[in-house]
């Protein structure tokens, strides 16, 4: 048996020992939040007694753990109060508990009778005494798909507008003598059909093989949003009979269709047609018949044994099942995406959507007695309630963010994410929270020295800013200070601090986690780090290069010319401190927002002039890139330099190695053929005919610059010492040359 994965879902919220108040056990239970500061949960017993508590959902409280039970504390019992108990009936149970909140009232079945009281249990409970030997009841829920829910008012009187089928003689008495409602509770529906239309108040009842679907009216009350709190003047309308099966334990009705549950299986009555089908047979030897209405989902959960079987409003197995480990649950219930379990004292909590077993929670032992587990049926639906036979426990749904961070402390990280994509699907959080969850656990991980997973997470946020990364690589403060969002993510890792410091602390925690594994003390530290402690110099290389990649990416987004300055100058720097001489020059000779003088002194004093004239050229300052290459081709004229712009992997060396003075020749005619100003021109082009004067014809005939050059003065005399310099067989650019200056 697999354990359930360490996740806190629920919290508990209050706790109340029913002993010294009933002697009775529980039988039923009910729970709905009326105000933000108040939820009432009602506990019906064996002795016919209901009891209304009051509880605060909003109270703070100690989370529970997976693995412990449940520590009784004294605010917790502080957290719940008893308002009042009324006696339902004749010492029956209370076996079935309908909160109407919409109205304030609660319906009772107790003794095989339905009772009427209001939610605060002021007034007198009354017997709706037409129905007698009802054995289970339940509400219509109508999902927002209007085709697939018929207003069975509308349909009864366009149908059987006669009603002959549902009229006694008492009726017609009564019709005959203009009575419309009877003395009984049972108000006809002839008189009641032709000029209503259905409420939100339509339930179902089974009296032995009779499936009867009624309407609750309340005298008095117009709209549903009408309480009548001074009585409880109560009856029902008939709506529909329908032949049904014997033995109806437990029943469900959605939009038009309802399910029941004998021994035998489960089967699905049309309330439309009143044809029915079987859903599922029970084998021989099976837990007794459960459903449950998934409200949320609009889908109904159908126990065959220890297997939780989802079927949609026309019996339709939908989507996968869920197998509970401890065999077939005393008790069902819902809570956001989850269904809870009960049994043997332990509630067990299980994702709807994956099966797997979330949380548990021991509230008693073995032998604890059947238990009993009720939701909200409307509203947020952020509460359990669970009742063994002396106590009744209340839980709350922690919100999104404290599972999450209770996740993140525990450095679970994949559970993390894997719970943020979850709530994510299921509409309980947005995209961008998201890509904070990402950027979050990225930040964990750098602090823990994986870099390569936390920067697979840094790219998986959308809504995370570059400039965030800005202070592991420069220190503050520094002109990207201000762009650095401040206090957005929930306080888990220490502030930003340079890569160097990073790596030198968590070599530390590594240290001090050793000696603690050695006195006998559970640390967080990745066991891979603790048998085989990588070196400083690794985990610095490790950490540059991620950070590396996690610029190159944002690169190409849409960034704030403040942001993409930053970007672009400190992954310079970080080249630089890879010594990936290729990527600075690539980087430098592109498009780029780098800024120069923050880049002048650190290619200057490293050697790196080739990339620093590369910059110059990029930003238009094309005197000092000029300078640069002169100075370049005198120092290096005689070695040989490898041409990143044509590196194809070949070893030819006529193509791929050419002197280092050719190459700076080549880059400064580059800029010399696109410049306009012939002083610049005059000064560089003497050198560059010098190493090469086919690309001195190419600077002064190019087409390139924006405002060609003037013929004559100096220009003039530099062409014709060209042209003298080729002798007879001047090359065919030299035409044009000469018929431009005139020579």
């Amino acid at each position: 048996m697999p354990e359930p994965r360490t996740r806190t879902v629920l919290e508990h919220l209050a706790q109340f020992d029913l002993s010294s108040h009933s002697g009775s056990p529980t039988r039923s239970l009910a729970i709905s939040t009326v105000s933000d500061s108040q939820t009432f949960i009602y506990v019906g017993t064996l002795s016919g007694t209901l009891i209304l508590l009051s509880t605060n959902p909003e109270n703070p409280s100690t989370s529970t753990t997976p693995e412990k039970p449940l520590k009784v504390a004294t605010f917790l019992q502080q957290n719940v109060s008893l308002l009042r108990s009324v006696l339902v009936g004749d010492d029956s149970p209370v076996d079935r508990i309908l909160f109407l909140g919409e109205i304030g009232k609660v319906l009772l079945l107790s003794g095989g009778a339905l009772f009427l009281v209001d939610s605060l249990l002021l007034q007198p409970v009354r017997r709706l005494s037409f129905f007698k030997g009802v054995s289970v009841i339940t509400r219509r829920f109508r999902s927002s798909n209007q085709a697939e829910s018929t207003n069975l008012t509308e349909n009864s009187a366009n149908t059987n507008a006669s009603s002959s089928e549902y009229t006694s003689t008492s009726q017609r008495i009564l019709q005959r003598l203009g009575g419309g409602i009877r003395a009984n509770g049972l108000r006809d529906k002839e008189s009641e059909l032709n000029h209503r239309t259905e409420g939100d108040f339509v339930f179902a009842v089974v009296i032995g093989k009779r499936l009867i679907l009624v309407e609750l009216v309340l005298d008095g009350i117009v709209s549903k949003s009408d309480r009548d709190l001074d009585g409880v003047n109560g009856s029902f309308v008939v709506l529909k009979e329908i032949q049904c099966l014997d033995g109806v334990m437990t029943m469900v009705w959605l939009d038009n269709s309802i399910i029941v549950g004998t021994v035998n299986g489960y089967s699905l009555f049309s309330c439309v047609t009143g044809q029915s089908g079987i859903i599922f047979t029970l084998p021989d030897v099976s837990s007794l018949p459960q459903l449950k209405l998934l409200w949320r989902d609009w889908k109904v959960l159908l126990l065959v044994d220890n297997v939780g079987v989802l079927v949609n409003t026309h019996g339709q197995p939908v989507g996968g099942s869920l197998v509970f480990r401890r065999g077939g649950p005393d008790s069902i219930g819902e809570i956001s995406s989850y269904v809870g379990v009960v049994k043997d004292g332990n509630m067990e909590l299980y994702h709807k959507k994956s099966g797997g077993c979330i949380q548990k929670v021991t509230f008693g032992g073995e032998g604890v007695g059947p238990c009993i587990v009720a939701n909200e049926e409307v509203g947020g639906g952020k509460l359990l309630a669970v009742a063994t036979p002396n106590k009744v426990l209340c839980f709350r749904k922690l919100s999104s963010e404290d599972q999450l961070k209770d996740l993140l402390r525990k450095k679970s990280f994949k559970e993390a994410i894997t719970l943020a994509e979850e709530l994510e699907y299921d509409g309980e959080i947005s995209k961008d929270m998201l890509s904070f969850v990402h950027a979050q656990v990225g930040f964990l991980l750098l602090f823990d020295l994986r870099f390569e997973e936390a920067v697979n997470h840094f790219l998986h946020s959308e809504t995370m800013q570059p400039s965030e990364v800005f202070p592991f690589i420069m220190r503050d403060p520094n002109r990207w200070s201000l762009l650095v969002p401040r206090n957005r993510y929930w306080g888990l890792h220490p502030p930003p601090k340079p890569l160097e410091d990073v790596v030198d602390d968590g070599l530390m925690a590594i240290q001090r986690a050793t000696f603690l594994i050695k006195a006998g003390v559970e640390t967080l530290i990745d066991d891979g780090f603790l048998s085989n402690p990588p070196s400083r110099a690794d985990l610095l290389e490790s950490a540059i290069k991620n950070i590396t990649r996690y610029l190159e990416n944002c690169r190409v987004k849409e960034l704030a010319l403040p942001v993409r300055e930053g970007v672009d100058t400190l992954l310079m720097y970080l080249y630089r401190a890879l010594n990936r001489v290729n990527d600075m020059e690539k980087l430098a000779s592109s498009a780029n927002s780098c800024i120069v003088e923050e880049l002048e002194t650190l290619l200057d004093e490293t050697g790196h002039l080739r990339t620093l004239a590369f910059l110059y050229a990029s930003k238009g300052m094309s005197s000092k890139a000029l300078a640069i290459w002169r100075i370049l081709a005198r120092n290096y004229s005689s070695g040989l330099w490898k041409d990143p712009n044509m590196e194809n992997g070949s070893q030819d060396s006529n193509n791929n190695i050419i002197s280092g003075k050719e190459i700076a020749a080549t880059e400064a005619s580059k800029i010399l053929e696109e410049s306009s100003d012939q002083e610049l021109i005059l000064q560089h082009l003497g050198w560059v005919a010098d190493i090469n004067q086919a690309l001195a014809v190419q600077v002064l005939t190019s087409e390139k610059r924006a405002n060609q050059l003037s013929p004559g003065g100096p220009l003039s005399y530099k062409n014709h010492h060209i042209l003298l310099n080729f002798g007879s067989d001047p090359p065919s650019q030299m035409t044009s040359s000469l018929s431009i200056w005139n020579i």
